[in-house]
């Protein structure tokens, strides 16, 4: 873990200066009850990402709290293209993060769970072939698996056609993977949404103007706007807003 990206608390009650980890892990914490946790950067101007890549707009500050938030997580959920496209690796934490983890009575590592309706997934890829805990896949019945692929993961199929998020997320809390961070994508977000799975989104404002291309940290078909309180809001030096949305 690292203090070395300074950030502050705007509100509520405001810090006189920079918070370490504890804090930010305390404003952040982990959910009494199950619970679904979004996480997204984005320009001013709301882009998803910068010359085609969501890293173009994490800086330091956002850095640090995404470190953070897997640290906290049981499961990391992300969806398939957002797996290919951005080249995930396998999920490690150094050993500090490992040992807060076992501290508080959690597996050293969180659990990978990708999502994908046609399992165009690749066996060899370091998210699978290096992690250290055997990833989930949640499909559903009718996705044809690559050979290989269970060779590197659990598949976990729910839905004939499409994937059933929410008999998925439930089989996944009945194996233990109660609190789960979603980095996306846009796509997944968004059915997350239309399903009414979503108890909180961080978000981390770069500031900058990405200009008109980029797409929305959500998409695909429209659903029902829902209320998600304000929880708080963190100012990193750069000029980075972090802010907490959740029900509860």
């Amino acid at each position: 873990m690292s203090d070395r990206a300074p950030i502050s608390v705007l509100w509520p009650d405001p810090s006189p200066g920079p918070v370490d980890d504890d804090t930010l892990i305390a404003r952040y914490g982990r959910a009494d009850r199950p619970h679904l946790r979004m996480n997204f950067v984005t320009s001013v101007d709301g882009a998803v990402s910068l010359d085609g890549y969501s890293a173009g707009l994490s800086g330091a500050s956002d850095k640090r709290v995404f470190g953070l938030l897997r640290m906290l997580c049981d499961a990391l959920l992300v969806a398939a293209g957002t797996l290919r496209h951005e080249g995930y690796r396998a999920i490690r934490l150094d050993e500090r993060r490992r040992a807060w983890r076992r501290a508080h009575g959690l597996t050293e590592y969180p659990t990978l769970v990708v999502v994908s309706g046609t399992l165009d997934l690749d066996p060899a890829q370091a998210a699978f072939a290096d992690a250290p805990v055997r990833p989930v896949v949640l499909t559903h019945r009718n996705a044809a698996a690559p050979p290989g692929l269970t060779d590197v993961a659990d598949l976990v199929r729910h839905g004939d056609d499409r994937v059933d998020l929410v008999t998925g997320l439930a089989e996944l809390r009945r194996r233990g993977l109660g609190q789960l961070l979603c980095e996306g994508g846009p796509h997944l977000f968004g059915a997350l949404t239309a399903a009414d799975l979503v108890d909180e989104v961080c978000l981390s404002i770069a500031p900058l103007l990405a200009g008109a291309g980029p797409g929305r940290i959500t998409a695909g078909a429209p659903s029902p706007a829902r209320g998600l309180p304000l929880r708080h809001v963190l100012r990193a030096d750069d000029g980075t807003l972090l802010l907490r949305h959740a029900r509860h």
